[in-house]
């Protein structure tokens, strides 16, 4: 994971993704580009530092959230040398630095946060903590790209809180769906009566019609009420003129 290296022998070869920070006499010279480079012997020292995007895990550490639940969180961070100068000369190790503030920063944040937000908002968790080691970074010439969480343990008796609190939910759901239609079909149901009741023969005709559906089971013995003898006697006896 280290981004610095120290170079001996005075015949310097620098990768494309490298610079070289050159002290003379212990002082700081120059940074050189990629590319072939003398050094004077004794008097000059070079370090490599590496430009390329290095990848931190962050070790699982538990961590009390704001609700007082107790998890385990890892993370992972991204980060590159923009300024070779201040990664060698502002700090020892550039890349063990990065790696205790990102698990300090990642504590702090989480632990400020409920798991209700850490669960559902991680995408503006992970930009604040982002945010705060970049910050922490920047006098070193580090840039923090991204960081991410990546994995949350949670405690058996929390992951059964909220299983149930999960079925509750598709319970009431259901409930709510379910009475929505007993409200639509029971306003159906009432435009329907008031046609019917309009038209007294439609009744009977619908009452004909649910006895043919009953009679499809050969095992149903229907009754006929005398109020539907009557009716439908009504409908086949004729009108003489002037009278019913």
């Amino acid at each position: 994971m280290a981004v610095v290296t120290r170079s001996p022998g005075f015949i310097k070869v620098l990768r494309e993704y490298e610079r070289g920070v050159v002290f003379r006499f212990g002082k700081m010279k120059k940074v050189r580009e990629p590319g072939i480079h003398l050094l004077i012997p004794v008097s000059d020292r070079m370090m490599k530092v590496s430009l390329r995007t290095v990848t931190m895990p962050v070790p699982s550490q538990s961590i009390i959230t704001r609700d007082n639940v107790s998890i385990d969180v890892a993370a992972v961070a991204y980060y590159n040398v923009n300024d070779p100068e201040k990664a060698v000369v502002s700090i020892e190790n550039v890349g063990d630095a990065i790696n205790q503030i990102a698990q300090t920063t990642v504590r702090n944040v989480v632990g400020q946060s409920s798991l209700d937000e850490l669960l559902g908002q991680t995408e503006g968790i992970n930009n604040k903590i982002k945010v705060l080691l970049d910050a922490q970074t920047e006098p070193w010439g580090v840039v923090v790209t991204v960081v991410e969480i990546k994995d949350i343990i949670l405690p058996d008796n929390m992951k059964r809180a909220m299983a149930k609190e999960a079925e509750a939910e598709r319970e009431k759901r259901a409930k709510i769906i379910a009475a929505e239609g007993e409200l639509v079909a029971s306003e159906k149901l009432s435009e329907a009566a008031k046609v019917l009741a309009g038209e007294p023969v439609s009744v009977q005709l619908r009452t004909l019609q649910t006895l043919a559906e009953i009679s499809v089971e050969k095992n149903s013995t229907i009754i006929f009420p005398v109020e539907l003898l009557t009716g439908m006697a009504s409908l086949f006896t004729p009108k003489t003129p002037g009278g019913s």
